[in-house]
């Protein structure tokens, strides 16, 4: 543990720093899987909509 000493003869413990990493871009195929899975979700949830305005009318 990184201790540091102050004036007065007080010690400050810090935590550990995480490893910097850089992210990396998404090449052509995962783009195309965030397209996929967007559009699927989008119909995912206006499925359960529709569901949800039929079932309310129903009764």
């Amino acid at each position: 543990m990184p201790y540091t000493e102050e004036e007065g003869g007080l010690l400050n413990n810090f935590a550990r720093e995480p490893q910097m990493y850089t992210a990396e871009e998404p090449n052509p195929a995962q783009k195309r899987n965030y397209a996929v899975f967007g559009v699927l979700a989008f119909l995912l949830l206006g499925g359960v909509l529709v569901v949800a305005v039929y079932a309310s009318s129903v009764s």
